[in-house]
């Protein structure tokens, strides 16, 4: 089992997303607690200190916000327009976590096209 050269950001929703979700697109019956069971992991340059922890997240809070709101609704017109790293923590719980082990045979692919959705080329993804 090998490790991989990566740590893991973990991102929950909290209260004021899941307002927003159900703004622009109520679901009856949908919970805080339903959203937040399957939350999303991005794989991080390793981390082995926390100090680094708000160092990354001003560097990629802008393209996970953007992830976050395109995996509920695809319209940036009806996103919220002033985003900033204090309204990220406001909306989501972070997790970082150091070692990632890789359980699965063969490489991991990666679909380019897709990456270039969330990241243009010259920002802080690049």
């Amino acid at each position: 089992m090998p490790d991989i050269d990566r740590s893991v950001m973990v991102v929950k929703p909290k209260q004021p997303f899941f307002d927003w979700v159900q703004s622009v697109d109520y679901e009856e019956g949908l919970t805080l607690d339903r959203v937040r069971d399957d939350s999303t992991s991005f794989l991080i340059p390793p981390i082995w200190d926390s100090s680094d922890h708000h160092k990354l997240l001003e560097l990629c809070f802008e393209i996970v916000f953007e992830v976050e709101l395109t995996g509920w609704h695809t319209d940036p017109a009806l996103w919220p327009q002033q985003r900033d790293l204090k309204m990220f923590l406001k909306w989501f719980e972070v997790e970082f976590h150091s070692l990632v082990i890789d359980l699965c045979d063969g490489p991991i692919e990666v679909d380019d096209d897709e990456i270039d959705d969330y990241i243009e080329p010259g920002s802080n993804g690049h």
